[in-house]
């Protein structure tokens, strides 16, 4: 027999993950975790002859699963973000430490082509900014903000559920620090940032935004990024960039499928924990060479700062 994939989280992400696994050819189990005590799930995982976990809950539960895979010696893919406060970060990398080269985090914007066309031809930047917005009203049919895990003020917001593109800040500036995070709240629920704008910068260069909101009535998700010698702007919902020097223009588009990153990232956990050679991108984002990103997003929860809240429409 096998490796037998348990996925923890049976909401949206959780059944796409266990979509994907079934259709890479993992024998794979979906299991809710609301009903689901630890002491059953230890002993399913554990009475397999080969086991891997995909966490997939709420972004609060984390530091639970994660010891119980330590403990059994069960390889894992968690879900981003790993932790919202340091302290527990803290506790869940020493957790994991038994099986972090074989453990994945779900940075999968790391396998967008158009991110990792940048990696491969970079700018030498001396500014930088990248964005995301959407109207998170709009995001799934018969689903209401206010009764789901983005609401909560512990482990809810735009910054932790949108925290692909501080990753991706890390990936293309990793000796850019965090110097400021700004926010906007909402009335109805306090301690829960709907805009965020976090501000990032290197001795020398480059200094760059990091924007993140729920209130965007065009969905959008770009780059963009200011050299001596040229400029580029990235598009990567399109994907497309445009890059140029002020007297000539390079476009270069891409065809994709979103869940294709979900895919890729996905066969190679699957590698990891089967033993198998990975595709061998160099942005893999094993659990052990992405602790930097991980502390980076939990610094900026950490040190939000609110200017105001908006009223109304998000109940």
């Amino acid at each position: 027999m096998g490796v037998q994939y348990f996925v923890m989280g049976s909401g949206s992400i959780g059944r796409r993950h266990h979509d994907n696994l079934k259709g890479l050819g993992a024998e794979v189990h979906l299991f809710g975790w609301r009903g689901l005590d630890l002491a059953t799930l230890e002993a399913m995982v554990g009475g397999a002859a080969s086991a891997a976990v995909v966490i997939a809950t709420a972004t609060q539960v984390r530091l639970e699963l994660i010891e119980l895979c330590g403990r059994l010696g069960v390889p894992f893919y968690v879900e981003k973000p790993l932790a919202f406060r340091m302290d527990t970060l803290a506790r869940i990398q020493t957790a994991a430490a038994p099986v972090a080269n074989r453990s994945m985090v779900g940075f999968m914007m790391r396998y967008h082509p158009a991110v990792r066309a940048l990696v491969n031809e970079p700018i030498s930047a001396y500014g930088f900014h990248i964005e995301i917005g959407h109207d998170v009203r709009q995001w799934r049919q018969n689903w209401q903000f206010g009764d789901s895990y983005a609401a909560r003020a512990e482990g809810g917001g735009v910054l932790l559920d949108l925290c692909h593109e501080l990753d991706m800040a890390h990936v293309l500036f990793p000796g850019a620090k965090l110097q400021a995070v700004d926010c906007i709240g909402h009335a109805d629920f306090p301690g829960v940032d709907f805009a965020t704008r976090a501000t990032l910068a290197e001795n020398g260069g480059p200094v760059g935004t990091v924007a993140m909101d729920y209130l965007s009535p065009k969905s959008l998700r770009r780059m963009s990024f200011r050299g001596r010698d040229e400029v580029l702007e990235l598009d990567l919902l399109a994907p497309r960039w445009e890059r140029g020097d002020g007297s000539a223009a390079h476009v270069r588009e891409w065809t994709f499928e979103r869940n294709d990153m979900f895919l890729g990232i996905m066969d190679d956990f699957m590698a990891l924990v089967e033993g198998r050679a990975p595709s061998g991108n160099p942005l893999m984002p094993r659990f052990d060479l992405v602790q930097d990103s991980c502390a980076l997003i939990a610094q900026a929860w950490e040190r939000r700062v609110f200017h105001g809240a908006l009223t109304g429409g998000f109940a």
